[in-house]
């Protein structure tokens, strides 16, 4: 597994603090982006806003987001007067909220970071935003350290997982009772499959992310593939497809080789990529405690 150069993340850092007066206090910051938001977090630096905070804590589920930040409702449509109150110096942006930027550059200055762009490894790019971001706020040396503590989970991880047996991974997520997303090599969780030794049974093309929706009916194609299934799990998907044919013909299915993990947030940063190695290096090593079903 390659290792990212804490070299390298400290020397943009260093660059990037340099633009900083000597002394100043450190920013108070805002974001839109969830993946921005638990990287923040997991640096320990506390935006004074964020958006969609009550879901954020259901779907990505860590790190925790302190009480006193202010919720700045959806991240598509946020509430410019309280992020206007929260008197922000500095705001962290993604391209997914480009359009909210001219309002937002009229409370505080944007800094817009992308973890996903089509044709791009999101991992290394997740590693590139948390440098900026921890010296925009001027705390260089913690992107080293959540570099570090990354790579140190996935290394823990992958010889947690070195005895078992070779079976390629098939990482899904369920539409509804007949249909399913998959998530391929280009995005987080397909990163981190490599940097874990696994093999991602999907290899079409997909688009930094997941497929489109792909029929239920597909996953015959993937007879000694074990599925790992993302939440969250529809209500009909749960009540239908124990009883669904086509679900019950499929070999990982009989032979008991598909697990549920936890919740996590399908576009995150490095605290995601630790949260799917530790969640799904769990599953694969106890599988009784995760079974789907």
């Amino acid at each position: 597994m390659r290792r990212l150069s804490r070299r390298a993340v400290l020397a943009a850092a260093a660059a990037l603090l340099a633009a900083r007066p000597a002394g100043a206090a450190a920013p108070r910051v805002a974001t839109l982006d969830w993946a921005l938001l638990e990287t923040l977090l997991a640096m320990d630096v506390t935006p004074v806003a964020a958006a969609e905070l009550v879901l954020f804590a259901r779907v990505a589920v860590e790190p925790p987001v302190p009480a006193n930040v202010v919720d700045l409702g959806l991240r598509g449509m946020p509430n410019f007067e309280a992020l206007r109150r929260a008197a922000p110096d500095l705001i962290f942006n993604s391209a997914y909220y480009v359009a909210s930027e001219p309002k937002l550059r009229l409370i505080a200055p944007v800094e817009t970071l992308s973890i996903y762009a089509r044709g791009e490894p999101p991992f290394a790019r997740a590693a590139d935003a948390a440098a900026r971001v921890a010296a925009a706020t001027g705390r260089p040396d913690a992107a080293a350290a959540l570099i570090t503590a990354t790579e140190d989970t996935l290394a823990g991880c992958r010889a947690a997982l070195a005895g078992r047996p070779a079976r390629p991974l098939l990482v899904i997520n369920l539409g509804d009772a007949r249909h399913f997303r998959v998530f391929g090599r280009d995005s987080m969780f397909g990163e981190v499959l490599a940097r874990l030794g696994l093999a991602n049974a999907w290899t079409a093309a997909t688009s930094y992310a997941a497929s489109a929706p792909v029929g239920l009916e597909a996953l015959a194609r993937f007879a000694d593939a074990e599925l790992v299934i993302l939440p969250p799990v529809p209500p009909d998907a749960r009540r239908i497809l124990p009883q669904s044919a086509i679900w019950r013909a499929l070999p990982s299915v009989r032979e008991q080789r598909v697990v549920v993990l936890g919740s996590m947030n399908p576009f995150g940063g490095l605290p995601t990529a630790m949260r799917f190695s530790r969640l799904l290096t769990q599953a694969l090593t106890h599988p009784a405690e995760a079974r789907f079903g």
